[in-house]
């Protein structure tokens, strides 16, 4: 039986998106609660991380371990993949040895490589095109604050990046619609918004997108490995700045939600990451409630 990889939102139905936010949250409760439920004990979860990051080793090593599985962390130099070892080698081995894997890289295609060969589910903690771990979180953290995101508007001011192309396709799985600003040149890839059809739209004016909005959002202006471009960039991002202008054209219960590390007095003013209106905490927090769920599934031990 071949296993069940989660590469992008799409390699789950709408259905069981849905079922999994809401697992999300009953394992949350759970775990407020102090209650043990270990569906991973004697699983190992092998992290294979080519680019760092704090919130995404955290949540899954956390998560893993509040299962009563174990994690091992694999840095580029921990492995043969920084060596020159074949992508397809490295995932037939580490999957006769682990029984499910996260990958953080860079392109998309080594992820989906990796998932080709692996006799274990693998899980994409972000690549270049994509990061739809995060979005579940996000979308758990609206649930939980608003209610239900089908048929409501969201807001993405910023870079067409990997961060975007998730949520476009959540747009399209969870039925939202998405407003997308962003300057020319930019722009999100354009098979991936045509794919969405109707449910997205490019607006050049950070305001405009913004207005009715139910949820307003947003990432750094200059992702990792994209360092050496930060001054053309905070010159194009400019006028993208999500403040309390932005803001004040949604809806006057609209939240506030950036996927972390921020950048206050760039892509946002610190007045709206830490007013009110945001809910970045809950939505960080939310990264391992979110992936226990998946990896719950993933693994075939969700409750029927």
């Amino acid at each position: 039986m071949q296993p069940r990889h989660f590469l992008t939102l799409l390699d789950l139905s709408s259905g069981e998106l849905n079922r999994l936010v809401q697992r999300a949250i009953e394992l949350k409760a759970m775990q407020k609660r102090g209650e043990i439920y270990e569906p991973m004990k004697n699983k190992v979860l092998g992290m294979v991380f080519e680019k760092s990051s704090t919130r995404t080793r955290v949540s899954f090593e956390a998560g893993a371990a509040q299962f009563g599985g174990h994690a091992i962390f694999l840095s580029p130099r921990d492995t043969q993949l920084g060596r020159g070892e074949p992508v397809e080698d490295t995932a037939r081995v580490l999957s006769r040895m682990v029984d499910i894997i996260m990958i953080r890289t860079f392109e998309h295609e080594k992820i989906e490589t990796f998932a080709a060969h692996s006799q274990v589910p693998v899980i994409n903690a972000l690549t270049d095109m994509y990061h739809p771990c995060q979005l579940l979180a996000d979308v758990q953290t609206y649930v939980e604050h608003r209610g239900e995101i089908a048929d409501r508007t969201v807001a993405w001011i910023g870079d067409g990046n990997n961060m975007c192309h998730s949520y476009i396709n959540a747009a399209r799985q969870f039925g939202f619609t998405l407003n997308i600003a962003c300057p020319e040149g930019y722009e999100p890839d354009s098979e991936i918004v045509a794919a969405a059809g109707d449910t997205v739209q490019i607006i050049r004016d950070p305001k405009e997108a913004a207005a009715g909005a139910d949820l307003v959002t947003t990432d750094v202006w200059a992702s990792m490995g994209q360092e050496e471009e930060q001054k053309i960039r905070e010159r194009a991002f400019a006028d993208y700045e999500v403040d309390d202008a932005v803001m004040a054209g949604a809806n006057d219960d609209a939240i506030f939600m950036h996927c972390l590390p921020a950048h206050r007095g760039e892509e946002v003013s610190a007045s709206v990451i830490d007013g009110k209106q945001s809910v970045v905490w809950d939505q960080a927090e939310n990264r391992l409630h979110a992936q226990k769920a998946l990896m719950e599934l993933l693994l075939d031990k969700a409750p029927a």
